[in-house]
């Protein structure tokens, strides 16, 4: 089979509190979380966002501790997995390949082509496929593959999405059997899945599946499960005026709480590490939301880390992959060149507070306009909604 690796992708976080404007700034820099109408604002744009909310995500990630554990956990399961498929009689290299910080999927190509691999596996660390995650890594090296004629050599394979994979499902459902038995009856207590969303026209215009596999997930691993709790999905980490995935989890949240749920356990389904998004916005913010709304026994399922049957699970589909047919860039969704993409941020043009969708003359007007507010000092400014 020759040398085998295997690409692990994932959204990458700060690792320190001087990292997180940097970080944001590559986020924001990215076309398939904003799309303007001149590509030569991206940067521009990416500059000024990053730099207005450097204080406030700094401030959330200093209540986890100072930056993000992803990298560290990623690495723990690049390990786990290289002794697994060692077991297995795989002999493989597995390397990290972060979107948004180091190291980069660019740094983990370069020592890919150094180890003059034979055979790759590229596999995202995100169970659902979105354009928004694993596309937007696969976008990337796509144009990697095409500028590089070395690349083009490798026999690769991706797997775009695994989220019906039974043992990533038993992992899920083993972590939520144990979680359940804190509370005084498990069986009585509502399950609470929450997604991270994306806005509906990823769905509607692009045809992203990434919704569709969600609500499959969720009823599998309750197939999976096989206790009578009642369970709930929504989405979480929405933002702006827009529609994004409904119900959005602070309002789901509240309903629970008007409908008399005392104890909730929370799952979070689209992430299998811990980071941001589970240690502060759900373990911080929708705790309190859902201890407001009288929600009085709030818990939280783990992210899946390096747990053994989801160790397990990636293993499996590697060694799948390498006996399946190939699975090329070609095949996977791609977003359609005019479709709309929206921030994943909060904004505020002053120029209207309820626009739906870009407008070319409108955001080069309040862009500058922003610019001149920033340059001259005449007060902080907002972006608490999307055009």
């Amino acid at each position: 089979m020759g040398r085998v690796g295997v690409l692990l992708l994932n959204l990458g976080g700060p690792e320190k509190l001087e990292d997180v404007r940097p970080f944001l700034f590559n986020l924001f820099a990215d076309p398939e979380i904003i799309r303007l109408p001149f590509p030569w604002l991206q940067k521009p744009l990416a500059w000024l966002i990053s730099t207005l909310r450097a204080k406030k995500s700094q401030a959330n990630y200093a209540e986890i501790g100072g930056g993000s554990p992803l990298l560290q956990i990623t690495e723990a399961q690049a390990a786990a997995l290289t002794t697994r498929l060692g077991r297995l009689g795989q002999d493989a290299k597995v390397y990290i390949g972060m979107r948004y910080w180091h190291p980069f999927t660019e740094e983990a190509v370069e020592k890919i082509k150094g180890d003059r691999l034979q055979r790759l596996v590229i596999l995202p660390l995100y169970p659902h496929f979105s354009i928004s995650t694993s596309g937007s890594s696969f976008r990337v090296l796509e144009e990697m593959w095409r500028n590089d004629p070395s690349l083009r050599q490798l026999d690769y394979s991706l797997i775009p999405s695994w989220y019906d994979h039974p043992g990533y499902l038993q992992a899920m459902a083993d972590l939520i059997a144990e979680e359940l038995k804190k509370f005084p009856n498990p069986d009585q207590a509502h399950i609470f899945f929450s997604a991270h969303g994306v806005p509906q026209s990823y769905v509607d215009e692009a045809g992203d599946p990434y919704q569709a596999e969600i609500e499959a997930c969720t009823r599998l691993i309750m197939r999976t499960l096989d206790r009578p709790n009642q369970y709930t999905l929504a989405y979480q980490s929405r933002v702006g005026p827009v529609e994004w995935l409904k119900p959005y989890t602070e309002e789901a949240l509240q309903a629970l709480g008007a409908e008399g749920i005392d104890d909730l356990l929370v799952v979070p389904i689209s992430f299998v590490s811990e980071h941001i998004e589970t240690l502060q916005e759900i373990d911080i913010e929708y705790r309190e939301i859902a201890e407001e709304a009288g929600i009085d026994n709030f818990q939280r399922v783990p992210a899946l880390n390096t747990h053994p049957l989801f160790i397990d699970a990636l293993a499996e589909m590697v060694m799948d992959s390498l006996n399946d047919p190939p699975c090329t860039f070609e095949t996977v969704p791609h977003p359609k060149k005019n479709m709309k993409m929206y921030p994943q941020e909060r904004w505020e043009w002053g120029l209207t507070t309820a626009a739906e969708v870009w407008n070319g003359r409108l955001a080069m007007l309040g862009f500058i306009a922003l610019l001149v507010e920033l340059i001259s000092g005449q007060g902080p400014l907002h972006f608490v909604g999307l055009l």
